[in-house]
């Protein structure tokens, strides 16, 4: 009897310890899973980046010739004169050319050397060809007085260009034009060394921009931290000359320590260097666009250039940066038939020319391609098609 209560106790004693073991485990939370180690993913600044693309050429010195072959059926066409030029300068943004002979009008007479005065259907060729980059100061903007001065303010006035350098008001002379595409915004200053000798009014300087290093200082601080890209035209130099003066290259040495992007250089007629000062593009002299200006010197006042370049903006950190790139220069020919009366003017690249246009046209690519490139070998000249 003793022996079998013995043996119930420890069956009894057995149960209870596993019925202990199962509700402790029950009651035992579940062990917290464990944790993942964080991966902190850095997220690097992102850069936004805008472009433009701009093209330039120089001098529109429209003489009796030029304009006498537009001429046809009671009215003035310019457009073909244009025509192979037309498809290249719709392709870019910004394209810039220097009026060098006023747009007066039909209205005062038109009139050729040595007081120039031109119709303003050269004007809307020149729009719809797509320029929209206008200098206004050059050495003939004083020929035919402040009247054709007045019929230029009202023919550029309606346009969407920035068309500057002469002026109509000491207000409007003082309104420096800005304007953006592209997320990019940019203006354009214009200068001219003088005027042929022809007084500016007094009281009226806003006629015309008469370039002095105070005046440009002045302007250039007014607008520089108010555009990205900022250009300034300058009517300087010496005619016919290749090579720039002193004076030039002072003038552009100032206007890169003030900050300017682009120096576009016109009055000399003919090609002059294309390089660098710093961060600035100094073209010194684009030379012509149209005109029938007699050869000076082995088709120097015919042969001309076309510089393009585009503007690339970035934007990181809060910070913006402008630099310029893709820089290039083709070579133009102001092609016209001599005889009893100057005929069938047309400007061509050098890419389309052919021994139709100018039997020599191989050497003048060569000795000009070697003017663009007089102080940097590694500016780019566009070649001859095969």
């Amino acid at each position: 009897m003793k022996k079998k209560l013995a043996i119930l106790l420890t069956i009894i004693l057995i149960i209870s310890a596993i019925i202990s073991i199962y509700l402790l485990n029950q009651n035992k939370p579940e062990p917290k899973p464990k944790k993942e180690p964080k991966t902190q993913i850095i997220q690097k600044p992102k850069t936004k980046t805008s472009k433009l693309s701009l093209i330039m050429v120089g001098d529109a010195l429209l003489h009796g010739s030029v304009y006498r072959d537009a001429y046809k059926n009671g009215t003035y066409d310019f457009t073909p004169q244009l025509e192979l030029i037309k498809p290249i300068i719709q392709k870019y943004d910004l394209a810039f050319y220097n009026q060098e002979s006023i747009l007066g009008g039909v209205e005062i007479g038109l009139s050729d050397y040595p007081t120039f005065n031109s119709p303003w259907e050269f004007g809307n060729a020149m729009l719809d060809a797509g320029f929209n980059l206008v200098s206004l100061a050059n050495n003939h903007t004083m020929d035919r007085g402040e009247k054709a001065i007045q019929n230029s303010c009202n023919y550029w006035q309606d346009k969407d260009v920035i068309a500057t350098g002469s002026f109509c008001s000491k207000e409007k002379s003082e309104e420096i034009k800005i304007k953006e595409k592209n997320n990019i915004t940019y203006t354009l200053l214009s200068y001219t060394y003088g005027t042929n000798g022809i007084k500016v009014p007094q009281g009226k300087e806003y006629l015309v921009n008469l370039y002095s290093d105070e005046k440009a200082k002045v302007d250039i601080e007014k607008v520089r931290d108010k555009v990205d890209l900022l250009i300034v035209s300058m009517h300087w130099g010496t005619e016919y000359k290749t090579e720039p003066t002193e004076e030039q290259k002072r003038e552009a040495e100032y206007l890169s320590s003030l900050g300017v992007d682009i120096i576009i250089g016109t009055h000399p007629h003919v090609i002059e260097p294309v390089t660098y000062i710093n961060n600035t593009l100094v073209i010194y002299s684009l030379g012509n666009f149209i005109s029938a200006q007699s050869t000076n010197n082995d088709y120097n006042t015919m042969v001309e250039l076309m510089t393009s370049v585009d503007i690339i903006k970035e934007e990181k950190n809060g910070k913006t940066t402008i630099k310029l790139d893709n820089l290039n220069n083709e070579l133009l020919y102001n092609y016209y038939q001599k005889g009893s009366r100057w005929t069938n003017f047309k400007v061509i690249p050098f890419s389309q020319m052919n021994e139709t246009y100018n039997k020599d046209y191989k050497r003048l690519y060569d000795k000009y391609s070697a003017v663009v490139k007089m102080y940097d070998p590694n500016i780019p000249v566009t070649p001859l098609s095969a």
